[in-house]
């Protein structure tokens, strides 16, 4: 049988992968591939690979919370963005590209073409509305 091989399980094998921050159980990472449009946004990941955000343990929980206030000041430092998009995408329908929790951190400017838009922007656009409904 072959192994599969997840990215945030083993984020070593990107050599451009970045680790920022991490606790005992989860770790921050950002890709360079990202900063050029989503400037200081990054990822909180667990150590363990867990399939989506309901698998995570209540140790993983706290260590998420811990690593997003040590992200949101480093961010606040390095970047000085206005305000945050924070996320989880949970399975095929919602865009989970890789099946492993992963909590989106995304600084957002007041300057950026989609200021004023959060995530439920497009989801209450009419373009959204399911077939017969």
């Amino acid at each position: 049988m072959e192994k599969v091989t997840c990215s945030f399980c083993e984020p070593q094998q990107d050599s451009d992968q970045r680790i920022v921050f991490e606790n005992e159980y989860c770790l921050y990472l950002q890709h360079p591939s990202h900063q050029t449009i989503l400037e200081g946004s990054g990822l909180i990941v667990p150590k363990i690979h867990r399939p989506t955000v309901f698998d995570l343990t209540p140790e993983e929980w706290a260590s998420t919370y811990e690593l997003m206030q040590q992200v949101k000041a480093y961010a606040d430092e390095n970047y000085a963005p206005d305000d945050y998009t924070l996320g989880w995408n949970v399975g095929e329908a919602s865009n989970q590209s890789i099946q492993h929790a992963h909590f989106h951190i995304l600084p957002r400017f007041a300057d950026e073409p989609y200021a004023g838009k959060g995530i439920r922007a497009w989801f209450k656009s009419e373009e959204n509305r399911r077939p017969g409904r």
